[in-house]
């Protein structure tokens, strides 16, 4: 409740700054009613890894990592590969994505630390979440939320172009996103139908923040080629410097046409044809597609940065008019882990019920004030903070973290609500004054 400390019924145990077993003096175990100890999940897990022959030898051959049981092979990229694993405590399942540190040149651990920086800051229904970081001296593991629905990708590939609601439903949440992470200065960089991600009930997941970054102001310039070339926003192949936001946008652009048509707009049998088509703009759009959502590709994919759509616009356009969303597009920042769980404090009913669900769940493992205070909850490389932030996004779930955007049939006065909107942005919104 708030106003209250966290309390524990088990005595205080001592505990070194990382450690998550306890001093030996052997006082602080409860007794049975027979005499015999028991002993927490958190205390057997940690046992098991010191002693058990089994658990050992899984952690050795690669079966184990760190408090994560290891599973089969969900995908893989140029750098990594990505596994199911289950965390033995919570059973929650997670993605694995595992880098061989020996490979990563100079250049690859700067994307690295750039992706594992970008997804620290990010947390948003949209955004796929970085739950820890586990290193071992030849690998590093990110432990990632696990989204079991397939990509956007292989969904059209396989079942061929969206529905208009479908269309609607995910791009909406794709903007979502974006917006989100522009307001917090990151740029993607390679935004695409593989890195578009589906939870079991339908939610959108960005994914693959490997080329991102983060500037001090959107009008700040780069320099990096980044991405995949059809993807690439034309800017990008004229070899200049280039603002990160229109780049994201035109991305959208392209994975909004890819969704309502089954075919991408731009296509050619060399790079130096795929180039010249993008610079040029050069693309068809079906005449079944309906006007609103044309008028939005068309303002999306224009050649020039200044004067494609910026997110607003797009939020505001006739096309997605009809949609609404059961959280708020950019969500507050949330409060420090340790505020929020050990601090006095107000807070809404539906956050001190999180709280409230995520201390019972730390309780019932073993875990205690102290693992809380020497583990900051803010340092993604501590097995503390993993179980803490798996456990916090379950309890966001069952409170409708991951709900989707409805489709209303009706709009009251959507002359007055979107287009008058929609316009203004049209005419003041420009991505070069952004800052």
């Amino acid at each position: 409740m708030p106003g209250s400390q966290y309390q524990l019924t088990r005595p205080r145990l001592s505990h070194s700054l990382y450690s998550l077993t306890e001093s030996s003096d052997g006082s602080h175990e409860e007794q049975g009613g027979d005499g015999s100890t028991l002993l927490t999940p958190l205390q057997k897990l940690t046992v098991a890894m010191c002693k058990d022959e089994k658990t050992i030898k899984e952690l050795i051959i690669g079966r184990r990592v760190g408090f994560y049981k290891v599973r089969g092979e969900i995908g893989y990229g140029t750098f990594s590969r990505v596994k199911l694993a289950f965390h033995a405590l919570t059973r929650d399942k997670v993605a694995l994505k595992i880098l061989d540190r020996t490979r990563l040149d100079a250049q690859a651990q700067r994307l690295l630390s750039r992706e594992i920086s970008s997804m620290e800051l990010l947390q948003h229904p949209n955004v796929i979440r970085l739950y820890e970081v586990v290193e071992t001296p030849s690998r590093l593991f990110l432990v990632l939320e696990y989204a079991g629905g397939g990509d956007l990708h292989n969904r059209i590939c396989n079942e061929g172009k969206l529905s208009d609601n479908a269309s609607k439903i995910t791009f909406a949440q794709i903007l979502s996103a974006v917006k989100y992470m522009h307001n917090m200065n990151i740029i993607h960089r390679d935004l695409k139908a593989e890195n578009v991600l589906f939870t079991t009930n339908g939610c959108v997941k960005v994914a693959d923040f490997g080329f991102s970054t983060r500037v001090s102001g959107r009008s700040v310039a780069l320099d990096t080629f980044c991405g995949s070339p059809p993807y690439a926003a034309p800017e990008l192949f004229r070899d200049e410097c280039y603002l990160g936001p229109p780049v994201d946008v035109w991305a959208m652009g392209v994975l909004l046409f890819f969704m309502v048509t089954g075919t991408m707009p731009f296509r050619a049998e060399t790079m130096g044809k795929l180039r010249r088509c993008i610079i040029e703009a050069n693309y068809t759009i079906p005449p079944w597609v309906p006007g609103p959502c044309q008028r939005l590709i068309r303002g999306i994919l224009k050649p020039a940065p200044s004067e494609r759509y910026a997110v607003d616009q797009m939020l505001g356009c006739d096309w997605l008019l009809p949609v609404e969303f059961p959280w708020t597009l950019v969500p507050f920042e949330p409060p420090s882990p340790l505020q929020s769980l050990l601090e006095s404090e107000r807070v809404t009913l539906e956050e001190e019920k999180v709280e409230e669900e995520v201390r019972s769940s730390l309780e019932e493992l073993g875990f205690t004030v102290e693992h809380l205070q020497n583990n900051q909850l803010t340092e993604s490389r501590s097995p503390v903070t993993g179980v803490y932030r798996i456990l916090l996004h379950r309890a966001q779930r069952r409170w409708g973290c991951d709900s989707l955007p409805v489709v209303r049939g009706m709009v009251r006065d959507p002359k007055r609500e979107g287009l008058r909107a929609y316009r203004g942005l049209r005419h003041t919104s420009k991505f070069c004054v952004l800052s």
